[in-house]
């Protein structure tokens, strides 16, 4: 119990720990796998949002998915041309 203290304060881990955030990790991934049909469209929808805002370079649009041990996140990159100035 005091080993398990010690470890907790001195920032080592468990094997077991470590087989738990493994394990965890590929959960979390496999969950957000998403096949490139489903990222071509979601792209094609992205695009139709910003374009109602920003003229934007459709042939330098990026899209993809970055994954670490804790999180996932959606990235967007496409240069702005113009802002689209409201009509009202």
């Amino acid at each position: 119990m005091f080993s398990r203290f010690l470890k907790k304060f001195s920032g080592q881990s468990t094997q077991k720990d470590e087989a738990k955030k493994r394990l965890h990790f590929a959960l979390v991934y496999d969950k957000l796998e998403i096949n490139d049909s489903t990222l071509k469209e979601l792209q094609s929808d992205i695009v139709g949002v910003i374009s109602k805002y920003f003229e934007i370079d459709q042939e330098s649009i990026h899209l993809e998915i970055q994954r670490d041990e804790d999180t996932s996140a959606l990235v967007f990159n496409t240069p702005i041309i113009n802002v689209k100035r409201s009509r009202a």
